[in-house]
């Protein structure tokens, strides 16, 4: 029994005790050379291993060999066994030790199958989220990948981040939340620029054909505040594939391309890609993560209606290293009475680094069934499937990088009145990333490309420097007192 033991955790042993040493030999060999293959590739080649959790192909290679391997495991268990145990044992001994292999087999087979489980739902993931270049359509993204070196000519990359309420239960789609990470592909540090959701008048590229409809960008004069609201940043994704759709070319997702167009022209960069999510949907990542932790500085309404002076009924009271569940999580991030968008746009950005920090290899690993079930909910993207093991690559920069906040002046940027100043805008987000720490010289300023040529405005205000905010600054515990009641 012992020996059987030791045969199955040491493949191969127990064949040779027995008395068969030839093959015993052999399976120890291959066992010990797969060991050290793994920790050949686990040490040298760990980001490779990493890009490839997220080729369809390759998931579905280790599928089979996790299940061939454990397999044959079993089978040098079982083989082992029957090589050891003595000839002249009594039915007792022998319903004991099978038993007991029976317990070993199970002790291979249930982990091998866990991780079966997991590969495929990993890829599921992929391919439900992510569509190849060809098999997808979008009117905005860069025609070609470069799959060998995708940021050889790309020193930072460029994502627009939506946050949609879109529901079952709802009419229409808003994205309430409008995030660009501008991330630099050498080092992973990451800027994020938050546009307030009640922007009007949002420009479009010179080049685009909803120039032609929105000379002087996406709004109306002569309209009350209530009239505006189907003007404004956050209408644009339903409004304008409505009034004019398929004006942009074929698209999965008009109205993702429409924002990408005028969010880029409006801070001068030029979108590459867009990651949507459904905020329905967005608790149920938050528990696959097991909740994520923040610093609450000032009560978070859950619920209310500010301009119907209706309150909430529960709040996220401030404390220091909050735990948050899904559902709080949600309420943190979008929680809206008694606070104004900039307060909105800090918690939503401290809960992207929340979410970032939390996404450690264990929890990844222990969690990642439910995690991946809950992506296939939440995510929409037009990055394609070539892409993603540069972006896997990218993503563990990101992870040991810095991520900062873009800070804006809404005073100065003229950005909650009717006709903000984007030239301004564009100088500040220009400078940010230019006073960002870079590993060589040859990082840009504004991409000078046809879709974010700018034009001139009638009172251009001086544009503020463009500092830049460490987000674990940004998201310290620092309440100011000034908490709404």
């Amino acid at each position: 029994m012992g020996f059987t033991l030791l045969g199955a955790v040491i493949p191969g042993l127990g064949l040779i005790v027995g008395g068969r040493r030839r093959i015993g030999a052999f399976v120890l060999t291959l066992f010990l050379g797969l060991i050290g293959l793994v920790v050949y590739v686990g040490l040298t080649r760990r980001d490779e291993v990493l890009a490839a959790a997220v080729v369809p192909s390759r998931l579905l290679m280790t599928s089979v060999v996790i299940g061939a391997v454990a397999f044959c495991w079993i089978v040098v268990i079982v083989a082992s066994h029957r090589s050891l145990r003595p000839a002249t044992g009594g039915a007792g001994g022998r319903a004991f030790g099978a038993t007991f292999v029976g317990l070993l087999c199970f002790a291979i087979a249930a982990p091998a199958a866990v991780g079966v489980q997991s590969v495929l739902a990993q890829r599921s993931l992929v391919q439900d989220v992510f569509q190849a270049q060809g098999e997808s359509k979008s009117a905005t993204r860069p025609s070609t990948v470069n799959v060998k070196d995708p940021w050889e000519d790309k020193p930072r990359l460029n994502l627009l981040l939506l946050g949609g309420d879109d529901a079952p239960s709802r009419e229409g789609v808003r994205t309430d939340t409008v995030i660009v990470a501008s991330i630099d592909t050498k080092t992973g540090n990451t800027a994020l620029v938050s546009l307030p959701r009640n922007l009007t008048f949002m420009p479009f590229p010179a080049d685009s054909p909803l120039r032609k409809y929105y000379p002087n960008g996406f709004g109306k004069e002569g309209l009350s505040l209530d009239g505006r609201l189907e003007w404004m940043l956050t209408a644009m994704y339903q409004n304008v594939p409505d009034a004019h759709p398929g004006i942009l070319g074929p698209s999965d997702n008009e109205g993702a391309d429409v924002v990408k167009q005028s969010v880029g022209e409006a801070i001068g960069l030029k979108l590459d890609y867009y990651l949507q999510v459904n905020l329905q949907s967005f608790p149920e990542i938050v528990d696959a993560l097991g909740g994520i932790r923040v610093n609450v500085n000032e009560r978070v309404a859950m619920g209310g209606v500010s301009s119907s002076h209706i309150p909430p009924k529960e709040w996220i009271e401030p404390g220091p290293n909050q735990y948050l569940d899904g559902r709080h999580a949600l309420w943190f991030a979008r929680g809206r009475y008694g606070a104004d968008d900039d307060q909105r746009q800090v918690r939503q950005r401290c809960v992207i680094k929340s979410i970032v920090d939390a996404a450690d290899p264990q929890t990844l690993v222990t969690k990642y069934k439910a995690i991946a079930r809950a992506g296939r909910h939440l995510l929409r993207t037009d990055i394609p499937q070539e892409l993603l093991p540069a972006m896997v690559q990218l993503a563990l920069k990101v992870k040991s990088g810095t991520v900062s906040n873009v800070t804006l002046d809404s005073d100065k940027l003229r950005l909650k009145y009717l006709h903000p100043d984007y030239q301004a805008l564009r100088d500040t987000v220009e400078n940010a990333l230019e006073s960002a720490p870079a590993p060589t010289p040859t990082t840009p300023t504004t991409p000078t490309t046809p879709g974010t040529t700018r034009k001139p405005t009638t009172a251009t205000t001086t544009a503020p420097p463009g500092p830049t905010q460490n987000l674990a600054d940004a998201c310290a515990y620092n309440p100011n007192g000034d908490q709404p009641n």
